[in-house]
């Protein structure tokens, strides 16, 4: 899945999310790689995380190669669930990555072990508590206000991360090609002294929407075949 997401990047993949019908699920803002240019692409492993390193020893059980594990710590920020022992087990499992709903700590060690891990950011405190797991620890994870199953695809990057249904990828990835083709040609153009607004026939835009108001900039982007917005 990370050959599949090479050359693509989370913008692209939500954008294509709109322009395919697949509803936008993006983490919230502030999520982002703890190494800057590290990127996740692969099957989620959720789990949600009560306090105790057990759920994470759990879900490594039942990883597959390239797995990427989602943890659900409700988005605190008074504490971090994840640090270099957890890591460490994770590459032991084969999984390619950590996206935490939460923080991170031990910070140099991540960047050593180099296993892509994205949160909010890193604290020194562990968790000091001990909530009672439930049925569904092992089987999803909310992440912002969004519901990760084992059916879903986690890409990351710089810019943060989104989650695509498995069955919705193919054409999604497809669709965020097709965006980026269009995008580059767009930005040489502009380069080359082809204005953006000369490119979407922007004057064209503004008479119709003068005589017809419900007439949308998207709308006619889509008609002239640009990209920018989606």
């Amino acid at each position: 899945m990370l050959t599949e997401f090479a050359g693509l990047s989370t913008p692209l993949v939500a954008d294509a999310c709109l322009r395919a019908g697949v509803p936008l699920r993006a983490a919230p803002a502030g999520i982002g790689p703890v190494v800057r240019g590290h990127r996740v692409a692969g099957r989620a492993l959720p789990v949600r995380h009560h306090g105790s390193v057990d759920a994470f020893l759990e879900a490594y059980g039942r990883a597959e190669p390239g797995d990427v594990l989602v943890v659900d710590n409700g988005g605190r920020t008074d504490e971090a669930c994840i640090g270099d022992l957890t890591v460490l087990e994770a590459r032991t499992a084969g999984v390619s990555g950590l996206v935490v709903w939460g923080l991170h700590r031990d910070t140099a060690e991540l960047v050593d072990i180099a296993v892509p891990v994205f949160s909010y950011g890193s604290l020194p405190a562990g968790p000091v508590r001990l909530d009672p797991a439930g049925p569904e620890t092992q089987v999803s994870a909310r992440f912002g206000g969004h519901l990760i199953v084992r059916d879903d695809v986690v890409f990351g990057d710089d810019d943060g991360v989104v989650f695509v249904p498995a069955g919705d990828v193919e054409r999604t990835l497809d669709a965020a090609r097709r965006i980026h083709r269009t995008e580059r040609d767009q930005a040489d153009r502009i380069r080359a002294g082809d204005t953006l607004r000369r490119q979407t026939a922007f004057d064209e835009y503004l008479a119709r929407r003068a005589d017809d108001p419900s007439y949308t900039f998207r709308q006619h982007l889509r008609r002239v075949g640009g990209a920018v917005e989606e």
